[in-house]
């Protein structure tokens, strides 16, 4: 699971630095960036944590029957599938009317045009990746997680290789609003769907292998479809109650960058923010989704069957395992994050670079408390609690919100800033309320091994961070920092960092590391041997 979430994100943050290249970070970059998220938030919220949050409980209740479920999971799928179809042709046809809403009023008027045409290609992504989350749930609630997670990289290859098909017909992706032509739209935004559309189709095959066979079967009462629904409605609660912020986060950071435009500065605004978001994401997908992916099943089963005891100790062991790189990963982003935009975004300038660095800083200190939310969520999802999860949902979007009107006061360079202070702060705060509110539920959460953990992490991180520091701070007097020293930098900083953040984890007799490690370190021996 790991490995496929890695090569997805790695190829991810390829095709990223190639749109960021290739588009840059003015009107065509803004538009494509703005067309491009739509979908991804038009399908939140009609189904996205839907359907995320309900099937694997579902199907695990529904192994029970005397056909497997079967039927149970075929009405499920119809039921979602029709849904999905329905909202993409009315999202496409909104397409004007979703950009304007989501791209602030000061955006130029030739670059809101630009996006329109773009959300129109882009907005049929709505039921595909649909239909990637409904087949990856059944094979997630069998037990099959990798495909799942390798899927996405077919999608990164084809957008890639449309992105290297572009540069090499010579056209220029910075180019005027109004010079953009068919083939280039196609090329940037056709393939981009295109590749959404390989995504979902490529787990036809992993499900045959383990002999499901799809078929519509209509007619909803009676099959048990009613704690599922009941579900499924707070959960949109909280997708829309979030995706309500996302307007407010999109609107503010396209400010930012109409304002930039207009002063001739650098802003940090809607593309510094997504790439940002797009660097947070990487640890937080490879090591948290991947490890409560997997946990989820589990808490479900052990939800279904009353087993809290058992619940509780998968929840310890999904607060500690993350922790091992993401409080690492807090320090080192924080230390490193102006290298590490210099050295991943070559195609852009330093001034560019830098204002995504701001803005991951801003998000990266939050990452820990992003990833216990995550946590949390899914322990009550497990038992079919998704009213707890809206009102944790609706403290997130208040704070988050409050930030991001605040940043408006802002200069342009420092909107997207603001964005990522509140997104961490909104997070934290919601976590350790769902703490409380877990405990409630489950009585004692046994945290203090957590606790005592992440302690001996903090410290092993902040002696990382001193010797990673002062290293920095000769290779810089040494190297200077253009962009090849920046990148050996990087790397000679990040593997010393690595190195003696784990020697004094391990002498702090963090078991964890060996746990985290052990299996990666074994297939790398064996393969070796």
């Amino acid at each position: 699971m790991a490995a496929g979430t890695l090569a997805s994100r790695v190829l991810g943050m390829v095709r990223g630095v190639l749109v960021t290249g290739v588009l840059g970070t003015g009107l065509s970059g803004v538009a494509f960036g703005v067309a491009n998220t739509l979908p991804n938030s038009f399908y939140l919220l009609i189904a996205g944590g839907v359907l995320n949050a309900v099937l694997v409980p579902q199907i695990a209740k529904a192994a029970s029957h005397d056909d497997g479920g079967e039927n149970f999971v075929n009405r499920l799928l119809t039921l979602a599938l029709t849904v999905m179809a329905s909202a993409t042709v009315l999202a496409t046809l909104a397409a004007p009317l979703l950009v304007r809403l989501y791209a602030s009023a000061k955006f130029p008027s030739n670059g809101i045009t630009l996006c329109v045409i773009f959300a129109f290609i882009c907005l049929p992504q709505i039921f595909f990746y649909g239909l990637y989350t409904v087949l990856g749930q059944v094979l997630n609630a069998r037990g099959q997680f990798a495909a799942y997670m390798w899927a996405p990289a077919v999608a990164n290859v084809v957008a890639i290789a449309g992105l290297v098909v572009f540069v090499a017909r010579g056209l220029h992706g910075r180019a005027a609003p109004d010079q953009w032509t068919p083939e280039m739209f196609v090329l940037i935004a056709g393939v981009a769907t295109l590749g959404i559309v390989a995504q979902a189709l490529v787990l036809l095959w992993p499900l045959r292998r383990i002999g499901f066979r799809y078929r519509p079967v209509w007619g909803f009462r009676g099959v048990g479809l009613g704690s599922a629904s009941r579900v499924a409605g707070w959960t949109f609660a909280a997708i829309a109650v979030s995706q309500l912020g996302y307007i407010v986060t999109s609107r503010a950071v396209t400010y930012a960058d109409g304002q930039a435009h207009a002063q001739g500065v650098q802003g940090a605004g809607q593309v510094a923010y997504a790439n940002a978001f797009l660097l947070f994401m990487l640890p937080h997908s490879l090591v948290t989704v991947s490890l409560v992916t997997a946990l989820f099943t589990r808490l479900s089963y052990a939800a279904h069957q009353g087993r809290s005891r058992d619940v509780v100790h998968d929840f310890g062991q999904g607060l500690r395992l993350p922790a091992v790189v993401l409080i690492p990963v807090t320090f080192a982003g924080a230390l490193l994050a102006p290298w590490a935009t210099n050295a991943i975004f070559l195609g852009n300038t330093i001034s560019e670079t830098d204002a995504m660095a701001h803005v991951m800083t801003a998000m990266v200190i939050g990452i820990v408390p992003y990833g216990w939310l995550y946590l949390i969520q899914r322990v009550f999802y497990a038992y079919e609690d998704a009213r707890t999860p809206f009102w944790l949902q609706v403290v997130v979007t208040v704070l988050a919100t409050a930030a991001n009107l605040a940043s408006f006061t802002l200069p342009p360079q420092w909107v997207g800033v603001g964005v990522g202070v509140g997104q961490t702060v909104s997070n934290l705060v919601a976590a350790l309320l769902g703490f409380v509110l877990l405990r409630r539920r489950l009585g004692a959460l046994h945290l203090g091994p957590a606790v005592q953990q992440n302690l001996r992490l903090v410290v092993a991180s902040v002696a990382g961070t001193v010797v990673g520091g002062a290293l920095l701070l000769l290779l810089r007097q040494v190297l200077g920092t253009g962009r090849i020293s920046v990148i050996i930098t990087l790397f000679a900083v990040a593997a010393v960092f690595a190195v003696v953040t784990l020697v004094v984890a391990a002498r702090l007799r963090v078991r964890e590391v060996h746990e985290v490690l052990g299996p990666l370190l074994g297939r790398v021996g064996s393969r070796a041997a």
